[in-house]
């Protein structure tokens, strides 16, 4: 019996050790994070989703609608072949103009075109365009290519209804937010490639572009999306473990070997997110590639910022430098 006591001890102590060295390294980094972005309650929360019970219990949480903006209409449509998107408006808008095709966030695993209602709705307002924004299939259900068809569907069906919605076929930009942000990179790239419906530019909030960030294993762990989340989330979509063999066109942006001819882009991205490293470098390449990047580095944000606390300054300030961009490229 006293064995088995000093053995229960000596667990519990580690384990309480192990509690306090987490909770001191968290501590370190929140103090890296610029003050007006600690207000989340997420940055406090250990989660992570490294297996599909952690993924399941994620799914189970009701993603509760974002508001639609005042002034702006918003429409629920099912395409042919099953693709849902949230389409916004706003009355009386000069016609033909341009428009957004805008892709949600979550890893390639989760996440809802609802959640944007509000982000959408101020790009068409501020704008004065049409927003469409896709509700693509999710890894692991549907692995690679399942997600981008839908946001390819996305994409013809607006050039297809340009005349209808009003309008310019020329002027049709693509962007998205993390996974969306890495989806609308390949979407780009097959678009290009294609050659059927044009992009005129590319908006991408700190996107999820190259599954051998995976493979770094000096990387810290970086708060809200975490390297297990980033596995965990390319094993899903590739369905395979990330950093193998990978020669499908467009299932990582950032494996492509020769980035010209790809449409104009903004990439903006905090320096404490994990894809600091792969954003800049794909900027980089497209740079060298002769493709217009303009880089935003947000000091002190994190992934996920954009979402979790879009009233802060350094957001509203990024976001502006995203509007400025999308302006000059769809007119």
């Amino acid at each position: 019996m006293n064995g088995w006591k000093l053995g229960l001890a000596a667990v519990t102590a580690a384990g309480a050790a192990a509690v306090v060295k987490s909770t001191r390294a968290r501590a370190r980094q929140l103090e890296a994070v610029a003050p007006e972005l600690r207000g989340s309650i997420i940055l406090r929360l250990p989660f992570e989703i490294s297996s599909r019970t952690m993924l399941r219990l994620l799914r189970l949480a009701p993603i509760p609608p974002a508001p639609v903006p005042d002034g702006v209409t918003m429409d629920r449509r099912t395409l042919p072949g099953g693709v849902e998107v949230y389409t916004y408006d706003v009355p009386g808008r000069t016609r033909p103009s341009g428009a957004l095709l805008w892709i949600h966030g979550g890893g390639y695993v989760a996440g809802d075109a609802l959640s944007d209602h509000t982000a959408c709705g101020r790009f068409a307002r501020e704008l004065g365009i049409p927003v469409v924004s896709v509700n693509y299939r999710l890894a692991p259900e549907h692995p690679f290519p399942a997600g981008l068809d839908d946001c390819y569907s996305a994409l013809a069906w607006l050039h297809g209804q340009a005349g209808e919605l009003g309008v310019d076929p020329g002027r049709i930009a693509i962007g998205g937010e993390s996974a969306g942000g890495g989806l609308a990179a390949a979407l780009a790239q097959r678009a290009h490639d294609r050659g059927e419906f044009g992009v005129c530019f590319q908006l991408l909030v700190y996107p999820m572009l190259d599954d051998r960030t995976t493979l770094d294993t000096t990387r810290p762990k970086t708060l809200v999306w975490t390297p297990g989340s980033n596995k965990f989330g390319w094993t899903s979509y590739l369905g395979h473990a990330p950093g193998e063999h990978e020669d499908r066109p467009h299932a990582v942006p950032a494996r492509r070997a020769d980035l010209a001819g790809l449409p104009p882009a903004w990439i903006g991205v905090g320096d404490l997110d994990l894809f600091h490293d792969e954003d800049l470098d794909y900027a980089r390449r497209l740079d060298q590639a002769g493709v217009d990047c303009q880089v935003e580095v947000v000091p002190g944000m994190y992934h996920g910022a954009v979402s979790l606390l879009p009233d802060a300054p350094l957001v509203q300030a990024l976001r502006g430098s995203a509007v400025r961009a999308l302006k000059q490229a769809v007119g």
